[in-house]
């Protein structure tokens, strides 16, 4: 019987154990932590966005990416793609931006 208790226990620590690495981010992979603040980061950075009278017509996507935002989408002017990266850096969390906003 006590091997049986001991044999239980093992399986529980190895299963928490791969739940908590698989919970774990990696260069490539976000962990639910940071899934859930680039979460938060790009919902502020669209509300930002669309607050803003110059860029709120204009269709800007945003996708954020371990506190790295990358902007794509069409503006009609320079200086609207320069807007949009302002604004951006300005968001809390930001780490960097990419600015693939394409002039038409």
């Amino acid at each position: 019987m006590n091997k049986i208790n001991l044999f239980r226990q093992l399986v529980v620590v190895l299963f928490l154990a791969a739940l908590i690495a698989g919970c774990a981010g990696t260069k490539t992979r976000e962990s639910t932590g940071e899934y859930v603040d680039n979460s938060v980061i790009t919902a502020k950075v669209k509300a930002a966005i669309l607050e803003d009278p110059m860029l709120k017509m204009f269709q800007i996507n945003v996708e954020t990416f371990k506190g790295e935002v990358q902007l794509s989408g069409f503006v009609d002017s320079a200086e609207a793609a320069a807007r949009a990266e302002e604004i951006t850096r300005k968001v809390k969390g930001v780490t960097s931006v990419k600015n693939s906003l394409i002039v038409k």
